[in-house]
This record gives C-alpha cells, structure tokens and sequence, in this order.
C-alpha cells in the first residue's frame, strides 16, 4: 500500500458563483469527491467506506490572512507555525520555523517508520543556482532537502519519472528554452502512479492555481484547472484499490477572483482509500498525522 499526496497551493471553499473557477460542472475530479459541480460552500461533506470529501481550516487560530509560508510548514508538520510565531508568514518559510520541517517534517517521520518518501517534483538548474546562493527554499525543496532525499532535475524529466512544476512541462520549453518533450496531463498522471510502485509516499505540488488567484484572471484560472483536472482524473481512474489518494491545501485564493490576495476560507480535504484517519482532521495541522496513521497501520 502506498500513499500519493497532491498539494494543490491556493484552493478554498468559496461560494457558489461565477467568481468561483472551483465551482465548475467541468472539474470531473473534484466533483467525484463532491458530487456536485466541483467544490463550493453548498457541497456537503461526503464520508463513504473509502471516499472523504470535507473542509478544513486553515486559519491557525490568528487573526490575519493565512500566507504559503506557515501555512505549508504547518501542513508538512503537522505543527501550527502561525500559532508559533504569532502571525501568518509567507511566501517562504519563517526562520523560526524551518526546523519543524528541518527535523519534524513529514519526509522525516515517513523515514523513521522504515518506509520510503519521494517528491515527483522536478526543478531546472536555474532553480537550484537561485536557491543555494541566497539559501532559500521553499518549504517542499526544503523538507525533502533536509530528509536527505534527492530533489529531480532534467534528467529526470527526459527520462519519464518526475513531473514540472506546471504539469505539461510547456514552461521549461517556452520560458527556459530547455529541451524536454510535450506531454499530456494524463502522462503526468502515470509517472505520479508509477512512482507508488516504488515508493511509499509521493508527493506532488502544484503552485499555479495560487498564482492565477493572485493575477484574478478567468481565462488563466481556468487553463491552470483543466490541465490539474484532467491530472487528477488520470490517477483517479487508474490508482489501486489498496493505495490511497489525498489532495489538500494550504489556504484560499483562487476560489474569490474578486480580490487578488489570499483568503480565510476553510480549504478541502478530499481522500480517495483509507479514509478512516482523515475523519477526524479539522485543520491543516491534522494531515500529516493522518497520512501517517496510514503508512503505519500498513
């Protein structure tokens, strides 16, 4: 049994409007969970045998809104960073906070029960020239950094096991002049689930719904959602039985177009296998100690 976590960043439980991109009869995985046209604040929860779709909060506990940099910390520690330094802090890590995901991270905790983590991730080299001369990470590169395990450049791209950061690899060609072939969303797809044959949990990020959240533009928002849509169902369709699916967030953006910055509406939570541990998760703190609650019971 093996565990494939999507963090999708910017995503929150808006209204049912047309300011809401997420609230979309077209978004056919989100609505798998819901059952509904994608996700809004008039879907119910839905807690089945081995589906969970709920809203959880995001918030902390503090006033203010919450920003990428606590909460992902908070997300990967399962440790509430905003409460910790008393305010949200983003886009990267806050200083004080880094050890939660240097020396309690989730990467860690999975390697302490014997098992084996991997982020699918891949990052081209300006990334990681950019990254060591101002030695700032994002909280992902940063927790798998510090587990000890190895982050995936273009090699790993050409050669069909990890997946860019904007899922088709369209950017490292047109904005990078990088040489890697044009894929679909559904190939991404099956090197995410050919990765849960080796590992026993994946991770993948994907940023760009936060960022056409903060650019409040229609047309992008829903480019970004249709390649992650079609993603998703890809694995949807195809992962095992006995393996388990969770998609989450960090805080709201991209569901209110209406305003440029991030939100303080609760983010989903939507789990497709064991969904026993995820029953009782209330807020971003509780993912982690989930996801291991399952690994362990394996």
């Amino acid at each position: 049994m093996s565990l494939l976590f999507i963090f999708i960043d910017g995503i929150g439980v808006g209204e049912n409007d047309s300011l809401n991109p997420l609230a979309d009869k077209e978004l056919k995985s989100f609505s798998f969970f819901t059952g509904k046209n994608g996700f809004h604040k008039e879907c119910e929860e839905v807690i089945g045998d081995t589906i969970l779709f709920k809203t959880i909060d995001a918030n902390l506990g503090v006033k203010g809104l919450p920003q990428s940099g606590t909460g992902q910390v908070t997300l990967f520690s399962g440790i509430n960073a905003s409460e910790l330094i008393g305010k949200h802090f983003g886009p990267y890590p806050y200083s004080s906070t880094k050890p939660l995901l240097v020396k309690n991270s989730l990467f860690k905790k999975v390697i302490e029960l014997g098992k084996e983590p991997h982020f699918l991730n891949a990052y081209p080299d300006i990334f990681f020239k950019n990254s060591e001369v101002r030695d700032r990470w994002t909280s992902t590169t940063l927790m798998v950094r510090s587990a000890g395990v190895r982050l995936n450049r273009i090699e790993d791209i050409k050669e069909g096991k990890a997946i860019t950061a904007e899922i088709i690899q369209n950017a490292w060609r047109d904005m990078l002049g990088l040489d890697v072939p044009k894929i679909k969303p559904v190939d991404a797809s099956k090197r995410a689930l050919n990765a849960l044959r080796k590992y026993d949990l994946v991770l993948y990020e994907y940023y760009l719904t936060d960022k056409a959240g903060h650019e409040k533009n229609r047309e992008k928002a829903d480019f970004v959602l249709k390649r992650l849509d079609e993603f998703l169902m890809g694995i949807i369709k195809k992962i095992k039985p006995t393996d388990t699916l969770v998609i989450t967030s960090d805080h709201g953006n991209l569901e209110d177009l209406a305003i440029k910055t991030h939100t303080r509406n609760p983010v989903p939570l939507f789990v497709k296998g064991k969904v026993e541990p995820f029953k009782k998760v209330e807020s971003i703190t509780g993912v982690t100690p989930a996801i291991l609650e399952v690994l362990i019971d394996d």
